[in-house]
């Protein structure tokens, strides 16, 4: 738009100023060139033109500063500046025909002259392989002109006035009318700004008010002829630059766009620069373009985070929010009030780089996705993220490779005869959440890669294996797709026989009513007030009892927060196994910290693939459970081979 204003602008000083150039339709930087070439030729039309473009812009701001400083009289300064186009062309009329009434035929200054009475060109237009070709080229430039301006004014005043534009019904009813016009010798038409906004301001509510446009057309066209026969070129050509002076981006503007994104700046620029020294299509083309290069570029370079544990409270003024009912809490309510939350361990995000972001937990990494997740992006995701686990870790059994021969060409290993030195300061990997919450939906080429990968990692963990956990996945295909691959299900715990009997951890909500946990916190509620309105005594009964309920709160949770006591356990992913898990859950006693008795309570995702979760804070725990779990039965395992090594040492049998 701002190449465009420029083009036609540059076009119109040669007749503002009465000079007579080569072409005005040449490059706009030939036409500016030629036009300061022929100022020494400027003659009385300069006087004319020059003068009404200073009257038009003189209008404009006393008409501003009149509203700003009579705000009651605001709209009578608006219709007053909206007919300053009017009042200029006919001023200049009368004094073109004042001037050139009795020399018609040698005018003091260029003027319109004779214009046809009427539609003069009405009839079935001429179609023919010439025409096509003539317009062709250009047809592509014009359609994305004439769409991209209608819409964007017709969605921004449906914005103003709160109603709703189908794009759908706009393309037909300016097809229909670019479809008529021709039959009546018509240019190609589309929405256009200035009229829009002051039939806006005029109040007009219906597209009715076309009909009284298309009648003042139609008695200008038939009846005025005459009158415009004396508009002198140059008031017109300080119309037309007055009109399109307010397309051209202001600086402002530019600055905004440069704090919002810079690199589109640039493509503005270079829009504006190969508008201006080519031709207004290759500035379209230009634009676009370097516009969808941008995007995939976004989008092929992608690079997710690796988050880390923060743990926060929630200030307001000068007291932290959990402060206020801190007296009414018990010791594991006011524990609960502390919460985690995972930000990028680089600060990255623009987040506050003195805050140190602990690792989620010895071996285990979150990666979060920063744009979707398909084939473009894919492979840069995953060798970044490969890059930092294997800088970060060390591999878990370093005599993985049984010969020299069996060590990849990259891995030169120690020297011959050398015992291989392993960095004992960083942990093995053990567990990966990958947080979904950007992905909408996965193809196969990235659900491959992330196959290949893991493939790479069980190998660089060997003999053990790495899990996979996943949060935020919204899309039940991405679900699916993850599935087919062998995600979503422990892959550590199985052996020769299937699973073995493992502890996942379950999202569980009520089913709402009654029973729900607003319910509950409006009955604690309602308890609190009771013991405050009781007498001292009563109060000490009630402290005692609030004491006794903390201790069974404290009780649960340790509980729940005891890998072996309050994740509920299962074992594979049989239909079975299920029912087993499903009525632990009904059965469980660790809901009942949060919800009253008999509460009913349902698992937010699947039971068979417990490593799909809701969110990080699931998932990072899971994970956690899982690996110190493992743990656990490694060294339950290692001692008993001790116990044994040790009793057949002295001749005991040990069962």
């Amino acid at each position: 738009m701002t190449g465009s204003a420029i083009n036609i602008a540059a076009g119109q000083v040669p007749a503002l100023m009465g000079i007579v150039i080569p072409s005005t339709r040449a490059p706009t930087y030939r036409v500016i060139i030629n036009t300061l070439k022929g100022l020494p030729r400027t003659n009385l039309n300069a006087a004319l033109g020059l003068t009404a473009l200073t009257m038009l812009y003189l209008i404009r701001s006393l008409c501003n500063m009149g509203a700003k400083k009579w705000p009651q009289h605001k709209k009578a300064f608006f219709f007053t500046s909206t007919l300053r186009t009017v009042f200029v062309i006919l001023l200049y009329t009368m004094i073109s025909w004042l001037t050139n009434m009795h020399h018609k035929s040698k005018p003091s200054f260029t003027i319109l002259g004779a214009v046809p009475r009427g539609f003069r060109h009405a009839q079935v237009p001429t179609v023919n392989s010439e025409i096509i070709s003539a317009f062709a080229s250009e047809l592509p430039a014009t359609v994305i002109v004439l769409l991209i301006e209608h819409i964007s004014i017709s969605k921004s005043f449906g914005r103003v006035n709160n109603y709703t534009i189908n794009p759908s019904q706009e393309l037909v009813a300016i097809g229909v009318s670019n479809l008529l016009g021709p039959f009546l010798g018509a240019y190609p038409a589309t929405g256009s700004f200035s009229r829009t906004a002051i039939k806006s301001k005029a109040g007009v509510r219906t597209p009715f008010a076309g009909v009284i446009t298309a009648i003042i057309v139609l008695l200008a066209i038939y009846a005025l002829p005459a009158v415009f026969f004396y508009i002198p070129n140059a008031a017109l050509s300080a119309v037309i630059i007055h009109a399109v002076g307010d397309l051209i981006t202001p600086p402002n503007t530019v600055y905004q766009f440069w704090r919002i994104s810079p690199i589109e700046v640039i493509i503005f620029f270079a829009g504006v620069f190969v508008t201006i020294f080519s031709n207004i299509e290759n500035g379209i083309y230009t634009t676009i373009a370097s516009s969808a290069a941008l995007l995939l570029w976004r989008v092929f370079k992608a690079r997710g985070r690796f988050l880390g544990k923060v743990k926060i409270h929630s200030v307001i003024g000068d007291h932290l929010i959990d402060d206020q009912d801190k007296k009414d809490r018990s010791p594991a309510e006011d524990k609960q009030q502390i919460r985690n939350i995972f930000l990028p361990i680089e600060h990255d995000d623009g987040s506050n780089p003195e805050i140190e972001v602990s690792a989620p937990y010895p071996g285990i990494f979150i990666y979060r996705f920063s744009e979707g997740y398909n084939y473009p992006n894919a492979n840069h995701y995953l060798d970044h993220m490969v890059e930092h686990i294997f800088k970060n870790t060390r591999r878990t059994d370093p005599m993985t490779y049984g010969k020299l021969g069996d060590r990849p060409w990259n891995d030169p290993g120690p020297r011959r005869g050398q015992p291989l030195i392993a960095d004992t300061t960083k942990p093995t990997l053990k567990a990966i959440v990958l947080d979904f919450a950007s992905v909408n939906n996965v193809d196969i080429t990235s659900v491959q890669h992330l196959i290949d990968v893991r493939n790479q990692l069980d190998r660089y963990t060997a003999p053990d294996s790495v899990e996979w956990h996943f949060a935020h996945i919204q899309n039940r295909w991405t679900k699916r797709a993850l599935v087919s691959a062998g995600f979503g299900y422990p892959s550590t715990f199985r052996n020769e026989d299937g699973f073995r009997r493992w502890k996942p951890i379950f999202d569980v909500a009520e089913l709402g009513g009654h029973d729900s946990a607003a319910a509950a916190a409006e009955w604690r509620d309602h308890k609190r007030e009771q013991k405050r309105r009781h007498s001292r005594s009563d109060v000490e009964e009630g402290r005692t009892r609030s004491q006794g309920h903390a201790d069974r709160i404290h009780a649960a949770d340790h509980h729940h927060h005891n890998p072996t006591a309050a994740i509920v356990t299962g074992s594979d992913n049989s239909s079975a196994e299920n029912e087993s898990l499903e009525k632990e859950l009904s059965t469980s006693k660790a809901y009942g910290t949060v919800a009253p008795e008999n509460s009913k309570i349902a698992v937010i995702a699947g039971l068979n693939r417990p490593l799909f979760h809701i969110d990080l804070t699931s998932a990072l725990q899971s994970a956690i459970a899982n690996v110190e779990g493992k743990a656990f039965h490694g060294a339950v395992a290692e001692a008993s081979d001790e116990m044994e090594e040790e009793s057949g040492d002295k001749g005991v049998v040990v069962r």
